[in-house]
């Protein structure tokens, strides 16, 4: 039976933790979108407010494809950060026009809400929100010392202004459709040269020297994912009783 060596179980972690945070962000984005419109009853101004909700992750995301291009040499055009209604009934809340050149660039600049977005919830997340010293005092203690490492989380100066951020961003970082187009013909080109070395001879190198940064990356991912799932696990629960009160004060109900 083959097994995955224990060096790439960051592929594993990372499998594990993208689809629950995109159910996750799913649900959180449907749950702020019928609040506002419960409240407002104008779709227009409920638009604003969750663009408003969201607007600090849109504005790193935004701003990061603006940078990446502009590092790159890649020419950008129109920068909007004002949400648009799409024809599929979803909306955009912003967007870089940026000219298509190579694909590796164009990868690049798709890549940067993640990169930046990354980087930004695992500083939240570990060092401002308190999480990597919850996480020690779990595996010291297990689950009696919960209570005391909350209380320390909670206690963390601005906690609730960088849990907030954490969120806006964590629940804005992936992303588009768009943003990926170019990935195909990047992970194409990857898996082909992986092949053409593995048939030359090069596996034990490759093992040797890139499987442990790869893993780390992986693992890295995974940790600003599992974050990403925390923060809108907290929430999700609290929206949703809020719909339905909402929802029972006023008589109307959302399909």
């Amino acid at each position: 039976m083959l097994t995955t060596p224990i060096h790439l179980d960051g592929i594993w972690w990372l499998l594990l933790t993208l689809g629950p945070l995109l159910i996750l962000q799913r649900l959180l984005h449907r749950e702020v979108q019928a609040i506002f419109l419960l409240i407002t009853r104008r779709v227009d101004i409920a638009m604003m407010l969750f663009s408003l909700v969201f607007f600090p992750g849109v504005l790193l995301h935004e701003g990061s494809h603006y940078l990446m291009a502009r590092l790159l040499g890649v020419p950008t055009g129109r920068f909007s950060l004002v949400p648009h209604p799409l024809p599929n009934g979803k909306l955009q809340l912003g967007y870089v026009e940026t000219a298509s050149t190579d694909w590796l660039r164009d990868a690049l600049v798709g890549a940067a809400p993640l990169l930046a977005g990354g980087l930004f919830v695992a500083y939240a997340g570990l060092a401002r929100l308190g999480l990597l010293t919850m996480w020690r005092q779990y595996s010291l203690g297990g689950p009696p010392l919960m209570p005391g490492a909350l209380q320390d989380a909670f206690n963390q100066p601005d906690f609730w202004p960088w849990f907030y951020l954490t969120f806006s961003v964590s629940s804005t970082m992936l992303p588009s459709a768009s943003d990926r187009r170019a990935w195909v013909p990047l992970t194409f080109t990857v898996i082909i040269l992986l092949g053409l070395s593995l048939i030359a001879g090069a596996g034990p190198w490759l093992a040797a020297n890139l499987a442990s940064p790869l893993n780390l990356i992986l693992q890295s991912v995974a940790v600003v994912f599992g974050i990403s799932i925390l923060v809108h696990l907290v929430l999700l629960p609290p929206l949703w009783v809020l719909r339905h009160l909402i929802s029972w004060v006023t008589g109307l109900e959302l399909i």
